[in-house]
């Protein structure tokens, strides 16, 4: 486990508001979170539901696609972050406006609600 993970984020997706209507994001900053041991996918999407249940969080899944996803925020920090479980990882998803306090948080409750250590990994495709 890293023993405290740095979630400064190095570059922020920007909104596109297409003519055709809805928004679409140009870039993204995604935060891995892996496990020191194997989880299923099942365990790991009972545990960011336990995570997100137990607040201070609204969220809910907003599409169906072939891996949860969720749109989760804050009401302590009022930050406004995607979560998903992909290949065994827990993913957080910048958003324009998503800060760091946010994105620690969430973490530090994902580690107290688990029995293993966890080590984080950030990715970002925006020049």
């Amino acid at each position: 486990m890293t023993a405290d993970p740095s979630f400064a984020i190095p570059a922020r997706p920007r909104r596109r508001y297409p003519s055709s209507g809805g928004v679409e994001y140009e870039g993204q900053t995604i935060f891995r979170v892996d496990p020191a041991t194997d989880h299923s996918h099942a365990t790991l999407r009972d545990l960011v539901e336990t995570v997100v249940a137990d607040g201070p969080y609204r969220s809910g899944e907003f599409i169906e696609l072939p891996m949860p996803l969720w749109l989760v925020r804050d009401d302590e920090t009022a930050d406004v972050f995607r979560v998903s479980i992909r290949n065994g990882q827990i993913r957080l998803h910048v958003l324009p406006a998503t800060e760091t306090d946010g994105l620690r948080r969430f973490y530090e409750r994902l580690v107290a609600a688990s029995d293993c250590a966890w080590s984080v990994a950030c990715e970002s495709d925006i020049a």
